[in-house]
C-alpha cells in the first residue's frame, strides 16, 4: 500500500508499531474484535481519538458500521486521515470531524443516539515513558486520565485502547453494577504490546 502519510508524531498511531510497513494488521483486529463484541444494535462508531485514520478505516473496511465517525482536533493530522482514508477506498464511510473530542461530545450529546453508539478511544499514552512502569497508573495517564475519558463516554459503551500494562484494578472500578469488562489483550511475536476494554455503559 502505498501513499499513506503520517505526521512525526503520530508514528504510534497506526498499529503494530512497524512503522516502516504501515500496515492496519492490529488495528483490523481490533476493527473486527470490536465489531463481535458490540452488540448487533450498535451501528454507529465514534473514534475520539482518529489520529491519521488508522482505527477509523478499519472500522469502514470492516463493513460492520452503518456509521464511521472520526474526530481529531488536529488540522494537519486529520487532512492525513482523509488522505489516508482516500488511499484504502472508504473516504465516502467516514465522517471527519475537526473538533476537540470532549467538547464534540458535549456539544452532540442530545443528538448522539446512546443506545446504537459505540465509542472507541484510541488516547496518547503520555509519551513513551509508559513502557517504563511496571503497571500503568491511569490516572496520571497525559494529556488525558482513564476518568476523563470515561466521564466523556458515560451513557455510551466504550471500547478504551491502552497501555499493556494498564492497571486493571482501575478499569475493573468502571465496570456498572452487574456487568462485566471484556478485556483484550493484542500480542506481536508472542508479547503483549497494548490492550482493549471494552466496557458497558452505566444505566442512570
Amino acid at each position: 500500500m502505498h501513499g499513506l502519510v503520517l505526521l512525526r508524531n503520530q508514528l504510534q498511531s497506526i498499529a503494530p508499531f512497524q512503522h516502516q510497513k504501515y500496515t492496519l494488521t492490529s488495528d483490523s483486529h481490533v476493527a473486527a474484535d470490536l465489531g463481535t463484541i458490540a452488540s448487533s444494535s450498535k451501528t454507529v462508531v465514534i473514534d475520539i481519538f482518529a489520529g491519521v485514520g488508522g482505527n477509523a478505516i478499519a472500522f469502514a473496511l470492516s463493513n460492520r458500521w452503518s456509521q464511521v465517525i472520526a474526530v481529531e482536533k488536529d488540522p494537519s493530522t486529520i487532512a492525513c486521515g482523509q488522505h489516508n482514508a482516500a488511499i484504502y477506498g472508504v473516504a465516502p464511510r467516514i465522517t471527519w470531524v475537526n473538533e476537540d473530542c470532549f467538547l464534540y461530545l458535549k456539544a452532540n450529546a442530545s443528538s448522539i443516539d446512546q443506545l446504537n453508539t459505540i465509542i472507541f478511544a484510541s488516547p496518547p499514552w503520555g509519551g513513551p515513558g509508559y513502557t517504563s512502569d511496571e503497571i500503568f497508573n491511569l490516572s496520571t495517564m497525559a494529556p488525558y486520565s482513564l476518568k476523563q475519558i470515561h466521564d466523556a463516554c458515560i451513557g455510551m459503551d466504550s471500547a478504551l485502547f491502552l497501555p499493556r500494562t494498564s492497571d486493571l484494578r482501575q478499569i475493573s472500578k468502571l465496570a456498572p453494577e452487574g456487568k462485566k469488562i471484556d478485556v483484550i489483550q493484542y500480542c506481536m511475536e508472542g508479547a503483549s504490546k497494548a490492550l482493549v476494554a471494552y466496557i458497558h455503559a452505566a444505566v442512570s
